[in-house]
């Protein structure tokens, strides 16, 4: 077990390429028994190019270490209804035809990805201030969502948190574990954030990243490859 102060932050536009290659690496050490695939810098390419095109509309928190090196991740993004979710790529289900109770008006979507810990943190607080970070825009009105694709064991977790989600489609086996589509609504999410909202920093979450830019970057088109919440 690794034992160390970490401190949270949200990371810059240029930042996103070391956040693509801990999330693949990541995901092979917790279901590939830690072999990387030779392949395995296409996928970081593939991942960095959409969170890219994503960022705009999106924050990415991440947790790093005394070193400096990322220990966590996670990104909330804001649906701008023309992009395609993971959501309806991996599991062909519609967001607007599954939006929860028909009583309640929707404000807005927002699709929850990319979270990781190193597999040897140990670290319970970590794992709900980085949840706490992800749902934080989701907790400021009553009528928005979340979708998430959601590894079996991590959906174990959250409802033992108090994380309220709701199964919306049958699992699949992806990137080596079963993995779940759900749907979180802002009233099973509220008591989780009210409970552990004091584990994160207000400034972690007021902090600005939008005014960075790439250097000689393009706009690149979108990709279908996607990780599970996991």
């Amino acid at each position: 077990m690794i034992s160390t102060k970490n401190h949270l932050e949200k990371l810059k536009i240029n930042q996103l390429l070391d956040l693509s290659e801990f999330v693949v690496t990541e995901n092979f050490k917790h279901h590939s028994n830690n072999i990387l695939p030779e392949n395995y810098k296409t996928d970081v390419n593939s991942i960095y190019k959409e969170e890219v095109n994503y960022f705009n509309d999106s924050e990415v928190f991440v947790s790093k270490d005394a070193s400096g090196s990322i220990s966590g991740s996670i990104r909330v993004l804001r649906w701008n209804y023309k992009d395609m979710l993971p959501i309806q790529k991996i599991f062909g289900i519609n967001p607007l035809l599954v939006t929860g109770d028909e009583n309640v008006s929707i404000n807005d979507v927002w699709h929850i990805g990319r979270f990781a810990i190193k597999k040897e943190v140990k670290d319970i607080n970590l794992f709900k201030q980085l949840m706490v970070c992800a749902i934080s825009p989701i907790c400021k009105h009553k009528g928005n969502i979340a979708f998430a694709e959601c590894d079996s064991k991590l959906l174990r977790i959250l409802n033992l948190l108090g994380i309220k989600a709701t199964v919306i489609g049958n699992s699949i086996n992806y990137l080596g574990s079963e993995t779940i589509p759900i749907l979180m609504t802002y009233d099973g999410l509220i008591d989780f954030y009210t409970q552990n909202i004091g584990l994160v920093p207000t400034n972690v979450l007021n902090q600005s990243t939008k005014n960075n830019t790439l250097q000689e970057r393009v706009v690149f088109t979108k990709q279908t490859l996607n990780y599970p919440l996991v």
